[in-house]
């Protein structure tokens, strides 16, 4: 390894720190979606029957302690429960919206090395080349193989280095980039899904408001006519 890196000169120094820095976004966005798992299914369940009992103090509890950005989204429109469906709707995107910049988190750098690793690597081959037709020129037209094979692996190593890099950042790019648009597309379904059942309870709530008062009044049409049988 540290013959590679003496023949690949001060560009594959730099290939290094953007490997190292390729694998340190890698990681914490693993990381990141690691802990960002959850069963969206189950987690609207449970809110469904708090919210079908209009327990909504239960519900914001619910969604307040569980961590992740789909009870995050859940939680902004609990807790504005009361306001109407085009609001809620409003508030439930502006949620989600404020969770992209922690689902894209490191993204475009990664997407950066995996575009400057091979342009490195290119730089790599040009100085490499360029020491070689230095030593032949220093040499009259008569260097010999061992001069000139220096120069010659230092653009391959380089050349190498960069490809793999590049491979391999945007290789982990296009799977996280799957990823949060996965993501994305949960807490867009949760805010919709919390939405509904806040308008279906609400609705609910009125049918049955409805009923207790035409119950009410056919009792108060019955007993009147009771009232003149009796008499």
């Amino acid at each position: 390894m540290q013959a590679l890196l003496d023949y690949g000169g001060p560009v594959l120094w730099l290939q290094v720190a953007l490997a190292f820095f390729a694998v340190v976004f890698v990681v914490e966005r693993l990381l990141y979606f690691h802990g960002v798992r959850m069963n969206a299914a189950d987690f609207l369940l449970g809110l469904a029957n708090h919210i079908r009992r209009k327990a909504y103090a239960e519900a914001i509890h619910e969604a307040s302690r569980t961590p992740g950005p789909v009870a995050r989204v859940a939680h902004s429109v609990l807790i504005r429960h009361h306001m109407p469906r085009s609001d809620l709707r409003e508030i439930a995107e502006e949620a989600v919206r404020l969770e992209i910049p922690r689902i894209e988190k490191n993204m475009r750098a990664l997407l950066g090395i995996a575009l400057l690793a091979p342009l490195a690597g290119l730089l790599g081959t040009v100085l490499g080349l360029i020491d070689v037709f230095m030593e032949i020129n220093e040499a009259g037209g008569q260097a010999s193989h061992a001069s000139m094979a220096g120069g010659i692996f230092e653009s391959l190593v380089t050349t190498a280095a960069g490809l793999c890099i590049a491979t391999g950042s945007y290789v982990f790019y296009l799977s996280m980039l799957g990823k949060g648009k996965r993501l994305l597309f949960r807490l867009e379904r949760t805010g919709i899904e919390v939405v509904n059942l806040i308008i279906d309870s609400g609705a609910q709530s009125d049918i049955v408001s409805f009923r207790e008062e035409l119950e009410a009044r056919q009792r108060g049409v019955s007993d009147p006519e009771a009232a003149a049988a009796d008499s």
